[in-house]
């Protein structure tokens, strides 16, 4: 992997995403031939990450990966706000404990590896990769590859429609996400967010969140609505306001 990421950086970040995706995919389809819940997902994912990880240390990119905690003051952590609201709104619709205490762990443990390979392969490799030649690409690219990345749901059996709405609301996310490691510097607080972002799909209640806001359709408008504003102020805010 060196001396491809040496040769060309775009084809190594390229590279990864299918990796990362194509295992994605097997694992959980591995996970429903043997019947284990997420136990190949959480070992997947987070032996991947590890080996990233590690990869990165060892050749001296964790400074351009932004593998570092954040160098801004602790007194500014309250712009984190908006993020920590995206987060929360899944405590809000009678949260509920969706499987057992073993199916959680590795539900979680599986979570937390996808926020941080994520964010290492699409706010680090990918957007790093374009970043020298053009900027303005290489946050688009970043923002809307990521969004797509999620079609993968609907190979694992989600409603396309569902899938359709996660992708847009990923994009969103994603640009924000990139505006922050860009301004910021340091990956960590977008692998945190991703990281319990998704871990806390584990208490969310759909049923009552769309009987809360008039069904599934008018929910999934009004949340992706509500966190297109709200991500996009803050990236407006971080892109005028925020340095590392």
């Amino acid at each position: 992997m060196k001396k491809l990421y040496e040769k060309n950086e775009l084809t190594f970040a390229l590279v990864w995403i299918a990796i990362y995706v194509i295992g994605t995919s097997l694992a959980e389809t591995l996970n429903e031939t043997i019947g284990a819940f997420k136990l190949v997902s959480a070992v997947f994912h987070m032996a991947l990450a590890a080996g990233l990880f590690l990869w990165v240390r060892r050749n001296g990119l964790a400074e351009k990966y932004g593998l570092f905690l954040p160098r801004y003051r602790l007194a500014r952590a309250w712009f984190f706000i908006p993020l920590i609201l995206v987060c929360v709104y899944k405590l809000v619709f009678s949260p509920a404990l969706r499987y057992s205490a073993g199916e959680s762990i590795l539900f979680v443990i599986s979570m937390l590896g996808v926020g941080f390979l994520e964010e290492l392969i699409f706010r680090g490799f990918l957007f790093r990769a374009i970043e020298k030649e053009n900027l303005t690409r290489a946050i688009i690219i970043s923002s809307v590859t990521f969004g797509i990345g999620h079609i993968v749901n609907l190979l694992n059996g989600q409603d396309f429609g569902e899938t359709i709405c996660q992708i847009v609301f990923a994009v969103f996310v994603g640009f924000a996400l990139v505006i922050l490691f860009h301004k910021g510097k340091s990956l960590v607080p977008c692998i945190v967010f991703h990281g319990v972002f998704n871990a806390l799909s584990i208490i969310a209640n759909d049923e009552a969140l769309n009987s809360a806001l008039g069904g599934p359709v008018l929910a999934n408008v009004i949340m992706i609505a509500a966190s297109a504003a709200l991500l996009g102020g803050y990236s407006i805010w971080n892109w005028k306001h925020l340095e590392g």
